[in-house]
């Protein structure tokens, strides 16, 4: 049966790893709205994609041939397309994917709103239009885990509706951006599900992703090499990361069920799985060995401490120091989260196995600190 998917995000880490899978199936047609300031540079950026999907001749060309790219922005009425583009894509559009998002934690709150809250806004109205001609079969819409905040507990797979706070901006706007959907959804009968990954990383056998996103950045801290071997003491802190092949095979599978309308996946390690803060350190170490980086002796500190010396770096050192310390805090922030998530449901209802993080962490990170050496050997050449 053919399908016609309409996605955004197909160059972020989510994204670029879905396209490929949506592919797989020959009788599905795909538009991607893609950010770019040309005509040219939107086709150089798919050119981009298919090299990093490493296809070969004949599956590049039909790559080419079944995707239509869209020059567009989510956060834009009707994602500025052209009155006709749009058109055509209400009506013949039964998937829509939403994968697209600005995820960058220290964002003033209105600016991170805009994305946010404009995008869904934007998605709504597309689906509803879909929905009216009789087109629209379902819709993924990719949240966060975030959502919770700093909830305490064991968060379930529903709506959340409690007051809440929040560790950082992109957490609180997807929040609202998550209300928004709900509300429209009863008002419209939407056929949504939401996906809420936890911290997404490379894919699970070969550790590759598009863009090297937050988890690689508290690599960076738990390394010891910005903070000259200072670091908080870790406890029994855990993190919880997922790959970003299992969130893309949980998105490609979820379009094609029916029956799953409605409901919420927690694409996540959850409380049994997710990995300690200690062992992605001892793993950091390793990965650093074996690129031959220079690496600091490490000294753990109390907490309090290490977040005032902190502080005072920020009033006293130089810009460039400033630049990097001024991200600690939203790293130091799950040192104290309580928070776990299930996901049960997300596991019974779509039936793909869980890769386990301790099963590939070495593999993700070596590839990281492989790519910072060959970064630092540019920059010294």
């Amino acid at each position: 049966m053919k399908s016609n998917y309409f996605v955004t995000g197909a160059t972020g880490a989510i994204g670029s790893m879905l396209v490929p899978l949506l592919l797989e199936e020959p009788q599905n047609r795909i538009w991607l709205l893609i950010r770019a300031n040309s005509p040219e540079h939107l086709r150089q950026r798919l050119e981009e994609l298919i090299e990093f999907w490493e296809l070969d001749t004949t599956r590049a060309d039909d790559a080419r041939r079944r995707i239509t790219l869209l020059q567009g922005d989510t956060d834009e009425p009707r994602f500025a397309l052209s009155e006709q583009a749009y058109g055509e894509i209400v009506k013949s559009c039964t998937h829509i994917i939403h994968s697209a998002g600005v995820v960058r934690m220290n964002l003033p709150l209105d600016t991170a709103r805009k994305h946010a809250l404009n995008a869904v806004k934007n998605i709504v109205e597309l689906a509803h239009a879909c929905q009216v001609a009789g087109v629209l079969q379902k819709v993924e819409y990719v949240s966060t885990i975030g959502v919770a905040g700093k909830m305490p507990g064991l968060i379930p797979e529903t709506w959340i509706t409690e007051t809440r706070a929040f560790h950082n901006t992109y957490e609180q706007s997807k929040a609202e951006a998550e209300d928004y959907l709900r509300e429209k959804m009863l008002e419209l009968s939407l056929p949504v599900t939401v996906h809420r990954p936890s911290m997404v990383v490379g894919h699970s056998e070969t550790g590759k992703i598009i863009h090297f996103q937050i988890f690689y950045y508290i690599c960076d801290f738990l390394s010891g090499r910005l903070t000259f071997g200072l670091l908080p003491h870790l406890g029994n802190a855990k993190l919880d990361i997922i790959p970003v092949d299992y969130v893309a095979k949980c998105i490609k599978t979820s379009s094609q069920r029916p029956d799953v309308f409605g409901k919420i996946f927690h694409l996540c390690s959850g409380v049994d799985y997710s990995i300690e803060l200690a062992e992605i350190r001892k793993a950091v170490r390793v990965a650093i060995k074996i690129c031959e980086l220079r690496s600091p002796i490490l000294v753990d500190i109390p907490f309090l401490i290490f977040n005032s010396l902190i502080q005072i770096a920020n009033h006293l050192a130089t810009d460039n120091i400033r630049k990097t310390t001024k991200s600690f805090p939203f790293f130091l922030a799950y040192l104290h989260d309580t928070s776990g998530f299930e996901n049960q449901l997300s596991a019974r209802s779509l039936g793909i196995d869980l890769p386990l993080a301790r099963d590939y962490l070495n593999l993700i990170i070596t590839r990281y600190f492989i790519h910072r050496k060959g970064r630092l050997r540019e920059a010294s050449n």
